[in-house]
């Protein structure tokens, strides 16, 4: 495993809205370099736990760190620096309209590196073809299926080759086939360059297929934490109830990415994160 494949500490975090909490006092840690499925029912809170982790709001109370930072009150140098090595794909892709494919992948490198026009769109053909979209660079989002978009998402999320790979129910609303290639390209980043994954789910059959680590969520609380056996074998009527649904099998073809060379990044961000040292 990598060295910058950092662990993902949660302290005592409680999250809600409005001063009301949602989940309270949750402690886990996400293991780096691996795969971890944050899994409940729907409104349990689980995108809610996500969007505090990457500051997108506020958490009622605790603490989220990254090796030895604390993400929750970085300031904003350290914090920026932070988010060019999280790569995130949100539930719908979060594509801008007014773009079209190529461009809303370009994006993240215009804004953060030094890279020429010809290497931008090197890096951009590179990524869009290892997610089957090579032939629609010049489609806009209204143009695309809800699975094209995702993985127009997910290769946005991955352009600036992330440490740490963020993905909100990433095979919701998707066809089976569509479902496993997102899995399998998630396997294939993990297992190629030792990043830390966290998704949130409430697909067991991806769970089944992609999880290394498992943390659960529901009535208030976080309910496991552990490995995808250790869920996979629980007594724990609650976790029974939710597991024993139906869980279809899948399959799919390999993917793989190509890496982008650090030395291209606009900002020198050693200074304010080194590269996770807990020491």
């Amino acid at each position: 495993m990598k060295k910058s494949a950092p662990d993902i500490r949660i302290e005592d975090l409680t999250i809600g809205y409005d001063n009301t909490p949602v989940v309270n006092n949750i402690n886990a840690t996400l293991p780096g370099g691996g795969i971890t499925v944050i899994l409940g029912g729907s409104g349990c809170g689980k995108s809610t736990l996500l969007k505090n982790i990457l500051r997108l709001n506020t958490p009622l109370g605790g603490s989220v760190f990254l090796g030895k930072h604390n993400i929750l009150t970085l300031k904003r140098k350290p914090f920026r620096c932070l988010k060019q090595r999280i790569g995130v794909l949100f539930q719908d892709g979060a594509l801008l309209g007014s773009l079209n494919l190529f461009d809303n992948v370009a994006l993240p490198l215009r804004e953060h590196t030094r890279l020429k026009t010809a290497e931008i769109s090197n890096v951009v053909k590179a990524k869009l073809s290892l997610v089957g979209l090579e032939d629609f660079v010049d489609y806009f989002p209204n143009e695309l299926s809800g699975g094209m978009r995702k993985r127009a998402g997910l290769a946005r999320a991955m352009v600036m080759d992330p440490d740490i790979l963020f993905c909100d129910e990433p095979t919701s609303g998707l066809d089976p086939i569509n479902s496993a290639e997102l899995d399998e390209l998630l396997l294939e980043l993990k297992e190629r360059f030792d990043m830390t994954i966290v998704v949130v789910s409430h697909d067991l059959a991806s769970m089944k297929t992609i999880a290394d680590h498992v943390l659960v969520l529901g009535d208030g609380k976080a309910l496991f934490e552990g490995s995808k056996d250790s869920l996979l074998a629980t007594e724990n009527p609650y976790l029974r109830q939710f597991l024993d649904r139906r869980v279809q099998k899948r399959e799919a073809p390999r993917l793989t990415m190509p890496q982008l060379d650090p030395s291209m990044m606009k900002m020198d961000c050693t200074k304010y994160l080194g590269d996770y040292d807990n020491n």
